[in-house]
This record gives C-alpha cells, structure tokens and sequence, in this order.
C-alpha cells in the first residue's frame, strides 16, 4: 500500500476496527480464572508449619506471562493463515510425541516430558491443539450434501490415531481420551452423517474388551474402585474418598483461604495439578464453585456466539474446536474429582498447574479472539 494519507487512513480504519471488535469477555474470564488458578496453587503447595508455599506458583506466573506472549502472537496474524501452519505443527507435535518414548523424563509413573533444560514440555497438551488445527482445515469446505461418511473421513483418522496411541502409551489415559471426544466433537460439528455415527459408537463399544486388556493394572483398578470407591479406601479408591470428603467439607461458604484441613494436612493427592479443584471447593465452598464453574459457561457460551458468527466455516470449525477442548477438560476433571468418572489425569484448564497446558489453552484463546475480531472483513 502506498504511503497516501487515503492509504494511511484506511490502515487506521482496520486497525480501529479489529480493536473495536476484539472480545473482551472472553478474554477477562481467561485472565480471571488463570489468577484464581494462581491463587489456588499457591494455597495447594502451602506449607502450615513452614509459613510458606513451594515455588509452584510463582513458577505458575512466570508460563502465565510467556502464555499471554502466545495468546498475543495467535491473535495478531489473520486466522486465514493459520491453516497453512495446520500440518507443519501438527508433524512437529507427532515428532515430540516420538522422542518422549525415547528420552522422556518420568514422574508418577508416566513419561510425559522432555526437559529442554530451562523447562520441560508435556507434548500431549500441545495435541490437543494440534488435532483441532488439522481437522478445521480438512472440514473447511462445504461438506457433502447428506454429510460426511466415515470413509469421506479416512484421512483424519489416519491423522489422530497416532497421537492419540502415542498419548495412550505413556501412559495417559486422560489426554488420549479427551484427544478422542475432540475429534469426535469437531467432526460432529462438521457434519458427520448420523449413519456413520452409529458405527462409530457400535465400533467402539465392540473394540472396549480389548482396550480394557491393554489398560495397565492400576488403571482398571482406578476403573473398579470408581464403581465401588469402597473396595480399596487406602488404596486405589484413596484418591476419590480423599477429594469427595474435600469438596463435601467445603459446604457452602468454604473454610477460606489457606484454611482447607484436607489440603494443607496432606490427604489430598495431587493438590496443585489434576485435583486442584478440591482445593478450591474445600476453601471456598459451594458458592465459590459455583462462581467457578459460572465462569467456564460464561467462557464456553461467548465462544459459541463467535462460532455462530464467524465469517467462514474455517473460523467457526477453529474456535469450536477450541470450545471443545475447554469443554470436555472441564467436565472430566470436575467429575473425575467429584467421583462421577474413573480417576484419570486430566488438568482444569487455566486452573491446574502445568506450563504445557497454560501456553497452550491461551494460545489456544488467541485464536478464538482472532477470529472473533475479523468476522467483518472480507
């Protein structure tokens, strides 16, 4: 564009519009649900006797500001671009998934990371939104006229089956699963024939007897102990009975904060990452879980609005994607700590502790405010 002051005014015109038009709702809840995040780390790692917390949350802080530094740089570069970095990054994510089965660090049981030296990166966050990424771009055009048939989507599920069994190796049982609803969420919104729907599922449940024989002992045991948490209390049911009793003794108004018995006297496992909302609802009761909760609607129904009204089916197949990774997180975690599902380690987005999983989720909100700040242009 040439220097002209009718150029230099159309500039600021755009400019002004994309401002005008960027979604500060979405983007105030995601900073408020990553400061009560924060918080509630901090009070998790909070040692009584000692009169201070570990280093989580201040660790916490620091993938807070390289996330907005992520959230920043999803959002300024046009959404139209982004499908041509749909393959590259999804090769990427595979490639780290490979090299975690070969110098993987391992922790709990799970190898999970690779440690870049500074920081480790948990590869299977960044799938999540590398399956969205790749499946946006392959639905991007009008589907045909009665839907997509299973063989219509060969393609795809050549390109989630390996991240989703190389997830399932680490073991993680809960990333892979969540990799699964995603991509069945996404191609749903797509336009998946109901026919082949049916077959899935039929599939599905025809293919449980062998995914059971692969589940490693503890996991059916965590499976077993979910339908009766009773069979193992000190054992594999400990988890469960240990958040229950801490949720349960939150009642409405909470114990406040820092004052949560369960937590702060070590009965609750995993405090500050897969069960941190026991935490919260221990000191902050009811009502706080609700206010929680309230805004993780609040957050999955704006976004829905910019699903409705972005531009082209692209936009609308990216930010639902993007809702449906907040989505089923937060109904498997909050279950999974209530022992409404099998304990599986799935983090609360913006709210658990973990690097990978911040980055990702706020870049993954960069994107979703992308979109919504360029439906008017053409």
């Amino acid at each position: 564009m040439t220097d002209t002051p009718a150029g230099r005014e159309k500039f600021v015109q755009i400019d002004r519009r994309l401002i005008s038009h960027f979604d500060w709702t979405v983007f105030g809840v995601t900073i408020g649900i990553t400061m009560m995040g924060i918080l509630t780390i901090y009070s998790a790692t909070y040692s009584i006797t000692e009169q201070q917390a570990s280093g989580f949350a201040s660790k916490q802080l620091y993938w807070f500001f390289i996330g907005m530094v992520a959230m920043l740089a999803a959002l300024t570069v046009d959404y139209h671009h982004v499908d041509r970095l749909a393959y590259p990054f999804y090769a990427a994510v595979l490639l780290l998934l490979f090299l975690v089965l070969f110098i993987g660090s391992v922790g709990g049981g799970s190898q999970r990371w690779i440690n870049l030296g500074f920081f480790t990166v948990q590869p299977s966050e960044l799938a999540k939104l590398a399956i969205v990424l790749v499946l946006a771009k392959y639905l991007q055009y009008d589907e045909p006229a009665y839907g997509y048939s299973l063989r219509d989507l060969r393609a795809l599920f050549v390109f989630v089956a390996p991240l989703t069994l190389l997830t399932l190796v680490q073991p993680d049982l809960g990333t892979a699963v969540v990799l699964f609803l995603i991509f069945i969420s996404v191609i749903l919104m797509g336009g998946l024939r109901l026919r082949s729907l049916l077959y899935l599922v039929a599939t599905g449940l025809t293919l449980l007897p062998i995914a059971w024989h692969f589940l490693k002992p503890y996991q059916r045991n965590r499976i077993w102990t979910f339908l009766n948490p009773d069979l193992d209390p000190l054992g594999a049911g400990y988890h469960v009975i240990q958040s229950m009793i801490a949720i349960g003794s939150g009642k409405l108004f909470g114990k406040g904060y820092l004052k949560g018995t369960q937590n702060q006297l070590d009965f609750l496992p995993a405090q500050h990452t897969d069960f941190v909302f026991s935490v919260f609802a221990e000191e902050w009761g009811f009502l706080g879980c609700l206010i929680l909760l309230g805004l993780y609607l609040t957050f999955i129904l704006f976004s829905l609005q910019v699903v409705a009204r972005a531009k082209d089916r692209f936009g609308a197949l990216l930010v639902f994607g993007v809702v449906t990774i907040f989505f089923w997180q937060v109904v498997v975690n909050v279950a999974m700590v209530a022992g409404l599902l099998p304990v599986v380690g799935i983090p609360l987005p913006l709210l658990s502790y973990g690097g990978s999983s911040l980055v990702s989720m706020m870049a993954a909100v960069g994107l979703l405010i992308n979109v919504s700040m360029r439906r008017f242009t053409f």
